[in-house]
């Protein structure tokens, strides 16, 4: 069985193409072969490698196709893709100019930084949709009745416009917190092998202001190879944003019982046994999603634990981890916003 986000049937209410078209693994590849490219026309710009020749060499690995079962292979061995993909791209081009002084953490770690940085873009962007429907629902249907409930007791009446306030709070400050994570995760890794960018000739910085030119982000005076401290922020920021979806699916799920009838939605779910109910599904995919972010949010913050200048398991980790959190943040905001525009009543007018 695949995972929910990808599965034959499940996809259909997990996947978030778009989200996931970003983490592919052909995306993936897209970066790495970027991050090499870049890497030997810097070496051309610093003086280690003859410009013509690293120009030659970067516009072929732009065109290079690797053998993706060799690939699979290689990780199977070495616990990275990058060495079998650089022993292919030696054995077409040459090993001048390739890959030399950097790492396979600089590639993939890079890789992640600009899916991270397109993730973030494209969740901020939802934020705003789900934000404006909000608005539009309260505009609408702010002024109507309900009662409000403490505990999940009746407590005292509230309008409409109360509780959607309580959704929409938030919001604003996700997209802060999106704005100010982007400087920390959008970074370029470069170390080469220990993280202390030796071995890089007599003049270091014309290679990282190099790579900075060819992917328009910052290197930091330092890399972050066993500093994941932006990786894991970038996780909490996640299971936040889901955290708020969820509360809001919590509570549209509550309103619509049969006897509360406190909001009819559009659409909702069938059974196959009782054709009375309209079960609401969207709202329990945001209760699902939060609930999923939170236990993976742990996980990533184990990752954050790396030995020396370099773990293989921590890392690994964050492949297993980060991802589906992506992939659920996704889901959720574009569920949210379904959920939010399928309300054709809330509360008593």
């Amino acid at each position: 069985m695949s995972d929910v986000f990808s599965h034959p049937w499940l996809g259909g209410l997990f996947g978030d193409e778009e989200i996931a078209a970003l983490w592919a693994p052909e995306a993936q590849l897209a970066h790495m072969l970027a991050f090499e490219a870049a890497w030997s026309r810097a070496l051309g710009v610093a003086g280690i490698v003859d410009r013509e020749r690293a120009e030659a060499v970067a516009r072929a690995i732009e065109r290079f196709e690797p053998d993706i079962a060799e690939l699979r292979r290689g990780t199977w061995q070495d616990g990275v893709p990058v060495p079998a993909l650089v022993a292919q791209l030696k054995a077409a081009l040459g090993s001048e100019g390739v890959h030399a002084g950097a790492t396979s953490q600089d590639l993939i770690d890079t890789a992640l930084a600009v899916t991270l940085m397109h993730t973030f873009e494209v969740l901020r962007g939802r934020l705003e949709a789900l934000a404006a429907a909000l608005d539009k629902l309260d505009a609408g249907q702010g002024s109507f009745t309900l009662m409000g409930r403490t505990r999940m007791q009746a407590a005292t009446p509230m309008t409409v416009g109360d509780r959607i306030a309580a959704w929409a709070g938030p919001l604003p400050d996700h997209i802060a917190r999106i704005d100010a994570l982007t400087p920390r995760i959008a970074r370029l890794q470069l170390g080469g092998a220990s993280g202390n960018r030796a071995g890089w000739g007599d003049h270091p910085d014309r290679l990282i202001r190099a790579m900075e030119a060819a992917f328009s982000l910052p290197a930091g005076d330092k890399a972050w190879h066993a500093m994941r401290d932006g990786v894991g922020e970038a996780a909490s920021v996640l299971s936040l944003i889901t955290g708020t979806l969820g509360k809001i699916g919590q509570d549209v799920a509550l309103m619509a019982q049969q006897g509360l009838d406190e909001v009819r939605l559009a659409g909702g779910g069938g059974s196959s046994a009782m054709p009375h109910k309209q079960n609401p599904i969207l709202a329990e995919l945001l209760v699902t999603l939060a609930r999923f972010n939170a236990v993976q949010v742990g996980g990533m913050h184990q990752a954050l634990v790396h030995e020396q200048e370099r773990s293989g398991a921590a890392w690994a980790l964050e492949w297993m981890i980060l991802p589906q959190m992506a992939l659920a943040t996704g889901r959720a905001l574009s569920a949210g916003v379904e959920l939010i525009g399928s309300v054709e009543r809330i509360g008593a007018p």
